[in-house]
């Protein structure tokens, strides 16, 4: 059975939306970042990196980093159609998750952990307004790829939608105008409408939920 390991709120919700949309059984471990949960001995031994998601297969091997676990997920379960099975469809899926991860994700971490990029702490608040800024571009950008369309990649739902709900959250934790957004607000609700999203997100009691 599946066992993965992730923090409410983090970027792991990406992965565990997956596997609960997927609809097997599988194990929850919450390691939660706030509680430095990450940081003990018997997740490092899971995940050296001590960073979320880490899903264990199986046979017992770990897989880390969203899009790794996302595309196995997608690959490993065919029939949950969260991989699209056109090539060129399916790279593009895999090239916005790796755009997520590369540019999305860090621009919120410059915000919301600036003492991570400088030691200089007169220099914290100009890397977190840089963040900010970088990290609102970025919604945007969610925002125009989404328009006149239901999901990110195509005309199905995919793993990549699973990815893009996350940074709307982190939006919202941001304090960011995201209702201004109109094709990543709709994406939102469409996503909330998901038994399976929903789940998940009553379950890591995210904020899109206390949002409503």
């Amino acid at each position: 059975m599946l066992t993965l390991y992730f923090s409410p709120g983090a970027c792991s919700t990406a992965s565990h939306i997956a596997l609960e949309e997927i609809g097997l059984p599988y194990v929850e471990r919450r390691t939660v970042i706030e509680k430095g949960e990450n940081k003990v001995e018997a997740y490092l031994k899971i995940n050296p990196r001590g960073r979320v998601p880490a899903l264990v297969i199986d046979d017992g091997r770990v897989l880390v980093e969203n899009t790794a676990i996302l595309i196995y997920l997608g690959r490993r379960f065919p029939e949950s159609g969260l991989l699209p099975t056109d090539p060129f469809q399916e790279a593009l899926c895999i090239s916005t998750m790796v755009w997520f991860s590369n540019a999305v994700h860090p621009s919120f971490t410059h915000f919301r952990h600036p003492q991570r990029f400088t030691e200089d702490a007169a220099a914290q608040p100009s890397v977190k307004e840089m963040g900010n800024k970088n990290f609102w571009t970025y919604c945007r950008e969610i925002d125009s790829l989404l328009t006149g369309k239901d999901w990110i990649i195509g005309k199905e739902f995919s793993v990549a939608d699973c990815y893009a709900l996350v940074f709307y959250a982190w939006g919202v934790i941001a304090k960011l105008p995201m209702n201004e957004l109109g094709s990543y607000t709709a994406f939102k609700e469409r996503m909330s409408e998901r038994p399976a999203v929903r789940k998940v997100l009553e379950s890591e009691r995210s904020v899109l939920v206390r949002a409503g």
